[in-house]
Parts: C-alpha cells; structure tokens; sequence
C-alpha cells in the first residue's frame, strides 16, 4: 500500500484504504497515526459533524458563571444565561475583527468585553455596547452582530454537548448504547453530580486515536501498569479477583469495558487502602444502593468498573475514581489532554478526599497509570516513524465471545472512523 503521509488533498475513501475487516482478521494502516493529511481530513469529517463534549452543566451552576474551552480545535466558552438560566455555547470571537472576548478560563460575568474595540455582548450573546456608535450612523444591525452559537447544543443528565454540523442527529439519538451507561453512572449518586473545582491539562506525543485506543483496553493493564498492583498487594489488597468483564460495542462508535478489578470505588466499595475506620460509611452506601435500586443494579453501580469511550473522543473512566476526559490532536504526534473529576454533590468530606486521591494517584499526570501510559503510547508513535511494518493488528477476541481483554471495542470505534473518513 503506498503511505498517504504527504498528500494533502481531500481523498475519498481514506477510511476503507486505512481500515481492513476480514473474518477473523482486522488491520489499521499506520499511516492514519502519522499522516498530516490524514488529520485534517480528521477535523473537516469527524470533529466538524459529531457531538463533542464541551463539559457539565454543574460549572455554570449559577447565572453568568462561564466557561472557557477548546473543543474540536475550536474555541468556544459556555456560559449561563443571566436572563434565561439557559446553557449557551458561543463561538469565542468577536463579531466586529475576531479577537476572543472570553479571556478567562473561567468565572462569572454579567457581560463579555472585547479588548480590541471594547465591543460588549451579554451572556445571551446580544451585542449590548458599541464605542460611539453615533460613527455608524445608525446602520449597525445589532441583531445580526450578536455572538455566534455553535450550531447545536444539547444536554444529556448534565454532560454538555455541541456539533457544529447543524443537520446531525439528536444527541440521544447519538449516545445510542452510551446513554444507558450515564444512566447508570449519575444514579448511582445520592445527589446531583457535579464536576470537582480543578482540572488535569497535559499534553502527549502520540496521534490522538492511541489514546482511545488505550482508555478501553483491558490486554494492557497487568504489564504496563505493573507497578500499581505491586503497590495494591503492599497495603494489602487482594488481587485474586483479577481484571475481568466483558466489552460492549454502544452504537455510533461508542465502546465501553465493565468489569471487576482489585482496587476500591468511592461509590461503594471498601478496600484496606480506606483504612478499617471507612468501612462502616462505605457499606452503608452500598445498602441505600441495594434499598433503592436492588442488588443485580447495586452490584454494577458498586462493584463494577467502567472505561467508556463516547465517539470521538469523550472518555469517562467509572473506576477507583470517577473521570471525566477530553482529548484533541494538535499535530498527527501530539495531543491534549484535559481531565476533570466527577463527584456526588455535597459528598461527605472523607468520602470526597478518598475520591481526589484515588484520582490523582492513578489518573493523575504523576499518578501510577498515566505516566506508564503516556510512555506506551509514545514508544508507539516512535516506533511508527521506523517503516517497515505498515499495519496495526487489532483483531485479539474476534473468534470468541469479546472479553475485557479482547479488541472488539476498539474496532467498534474504528469502523466509526472508516465510515466518517469514507464521506465525500
């Protein structure tokens, strides 16, 4: 197959060239991870035409309270309406020369000030002051120059989302098997969820899709994360249980592995790394889950973990922490990652702090997993610029029924890409 790494023009049926199905046999060509034409047809066929996530509902809690994001190499801020209580999601340009009038990461206005011109929108997005507008004569269309919304946004039990394509499918619709598993997630709280204050932001020097690849992958965890079991069998954790499931293809790209593992879950499952004195509080949880869903549903919201990929490039990771993660290439060999921790509001304090360290300590950017991580993923974008071998094997788990250790959620997400990369 000759490499497309060079070509810059638009080419139909990338996908189908770059992704090969046979019966028991499945192959993606490497070029999809080093390829700079390859990644803008990424942007123009995927990032531009499917539901991306922009965040939670729960970071503008109160009217005017804003924030400020990048989604699909956009960027874009949130805000609540002060008027409407409504969420609206704005292209962050200002309708007179472009420059950003949202400069801030986040916080709480009541309107939005360019500092080029000083022209100022509300947090409806009208255009509410123009310096001497007497200069225009009263021909200013007011109306018209009001921010931009993304074409469509829609919230799903508080995940936020937008799609710059306006013809696309109903984001309910979109989340197909997905949805189901949000459902899961947010029931399993005795209260509304809510994004914990702070946020992880790193970058890596892999092509994005390693990284998808990578948060639904099972095969690796014994190896690569070696040393965080060594460090569960220390404090005294018992390991038999093992890492177990199955893995599920959701509808749209969507993929999701559940399984049992070792380690402990704030919602409701004790480990020694609580300590003796967390126990009580910890099956008292699980039995208000028993009471109120009953022990087949208490079990999965208590018991089980879950690694979620939401096409293209949501991942929510229901494990000994519960997380919430972006991630947007910036270059075929390098990507950035933003994480932020998910929590039941007004979760008791000792709870709570058993949540933040399991999420730094695993998840983190030097906790045990990401570090271990980011060194795979990038030995794997290093070893790709060797040639000589032009295919990636993903076809672990096709002759049997899909294990958490198998591939079949991977290739659920790439049969996605194939068909988003086919489109004209």
């Amino acid at each position: 197959m000759t490499l497309l790494n060079d070509r810059p023009t638009d080419l139909a049926g990338t996908g189908s060239r770059l992704v090969v199905e046979e019966t028991e046999s499945f192959r993606v060509h490497r070029d999809s991870m080093v390829s700079p034409a390859i990644l803008s047809e990424e942007h123009a066929k995927i990032f531009d035409h499917n539901w991306l996530y922009v965040g939670h509902e729960s970071e503008i809690a109160q009217p005017g309270d804003y924030v400020r994001r990048r989604v699909g190499g956009r960027p874009l801020f949130m805000v609540r309406g002060v008027k409407s209580g409504d969420v609206n999601v704005f292209h962050n340009s200002c309708t007179h020369r472009g420059a950003v009038v949202c400069r801030q990461d986040q916080g709480n206005a009541k309107v939005f000030q360019c500092f080029y011109h000083a022209w100022t929108f509300d947090s409806e997005g009208k255009l509410a002051g123009v310096p001497d507008r007497e200069a225009y004569g009263g021909t200013l269309d007011w109306e018209r120059l009001g921010l931009k919304s993304v074409a469509r946004v829609e919230s799903y039990r508080g995940f936020v989302f937008c799609c710059f394509d306006p013809d696309v499918v109903g984001l309910v619709e979109y989340l197909a098997g997905a949805k189901d598993y949000l459902d899961l997630i947010i029931d399993a709280a005795p209260a509304d969820m809510e994004i914990v204050r702070g946020t992880n932001h790193y970058g890596m020097d892999a092509n994005w899709k390693l990284l998808v690849e990578n948060s639904i992958d099972g095969y690796h965890a014994v190896s690569t994360h070696d040393t965080y079991f060594k460090y569960l069998v220390a404090l005294g954790t018992d390991l038999s249980v093992g890492v177990k499931g199955t893995a599920h293809d959701l509808g749209n790209g969507h993929a999701v592995l559940e399984y049992e593992a070792p380690w402990g879950r704030p919602v409701a499952k004790w480990e020694p790394l609580f300590g003796d004195d967390a126990k009580p509080s910890i099956d008292g949880l699980r039995a208000g889950l028993v009471e109120r869903f009953g022990e087949e549903r208490a079990h999965r919201m208590a018991d089980l973990n879950r690694n979620m990929l939401i096409y293209p490039n949501l991942v929510v990771n229901d494990i000994m922490a519960l997380t919430v993660r972006t991630f947007m290439p910036t270059a075929p060999g390098h990507m950035e990652i933003t994480a932020w921790e998910m929590a039941p509001r007004e979760e008791q304090p000792d709870v709570r702090q058993r949540r933040l360290d399991s999420f730094l300590t695993f998840l983190g950017p030097g906790g045990f997993a990401t570090p271990d991580d980011i060194e795979a993923l990038e030995s794997c974008q290093q070893g790709f610029t060797s040639g000589g071998v032009e295919w990636n094997d993903i076809s672990r788990g096709m002759a049997r029924e899909p294990q958490a250790n198998d591939e079949a959620q991977m290739r659920a997400f790439w049969r996605r890409w194939r068909h988003d990369m086919d489109q004209p």
